[in-house]
């Protein structure tokens, strides 16, 4: 998410790592993400999901009502929190 304050300053650390490197296998892209860190010190841990999910999957109305979702102020459409249901 391009909200998310960790995630927004490794990105631009992230893309000047790979910066002229060609992206020839997820190996390849996983270890440029892997071995970015930032002048603050923070470093990204990556690592490849292989898992096969299903596709095709869908989410009726009455599910999506469900669940608990808090949409922000800002751009609430895509800004929100998404929280455990109560139980």
């Amino acid at each position: 998410s391009k909200w998310n304050k960790i995630e927004h300053r490794l990105f631009s650390c992230i893309t000047q790592n790979w910066r002229g490197k060609p992206l020839t296998s997820h190996e390849v892209i996983v270890n440029l993400i892997a071995s970015t860190t930032t002048t603050t010190g923070l470093k990204v841990k990556a690592e490849l999901d292989t898992t096969a999910y299903p596709k095709g999957i869908k989410v009726t109305d009455e599910e999506l009502a469900q669940v608990n979702l808090e949409k922000n102020d800002f751009h609430g459409e895509w800004n929100y929190t998404i929280s455990p249901r109560n139980r």
